[in-house]
């Protein structure tokens, strides 16, 4: 597998974080972000910060909707009212852990068919998408609008 390099770096997004997934705190450089992290209760923690699969399907599911459009434009597709949903799972996986992710998008207007052509087409596109190609199993859901 070859790594996928930018041609050029328009933005760089910095967070420092302390105190891991049990007690621990994530602060990006600007101030913007800055929250609690704890594990969830379905893993042993208190659940009363928020946990880095959340802001990792945050991510993941903010980027997919913006390649959506970009897909969108090449079809001929509005995708204004688009929603998508990532669900980041977390297990188990040999000595250590591993995470899982589904996408599941709701185009508007769109047929079944037409909707998973779009979202096939979204996954080619998307930063996320690429960056866990081949590392994270993920599963395309394609709803009708």
């Amino acid at each position: 597998m070859s790594e996928l390099t930018p041609s050029k770096i328009v933005y760089t997004a910095s967070v420092t974080s302390s105190g891991g997934r049990k007690a621990g705190h994530a602060v990006s450089s600007d101030g913007v972000l800055d929250v609690s992290m704890t594990a969830p209760k379905e893993t042993g923690g208190p659940g009363t910060g928020t946990n880095p699969e959340q802001l990792f399907a945050a991510g993941y599911a903010t980027c997919f909707t913006g390649a959506l459009g970009l897909a969108g434009k090449e079809q001929g597709v509005d995708t204004e009212q688009a929603e998508v949903r990532a669900d980041i799972g977390f297990g188990p996986e040999g000595e250590s852990y591993a995470i899982t992710a589904e996408l599941t998008v709701r185009v508007p207007g769109l047929d079944q068919a037409a909707a998973q052509k779009l979202v096939e087409r979204t996954h080619q596109l998307c930063p996320y998408s690429k960056a866990v190609r081949g590392n994270v199993p993920v599963t395309l859901v394609a709803l009708a609008g």
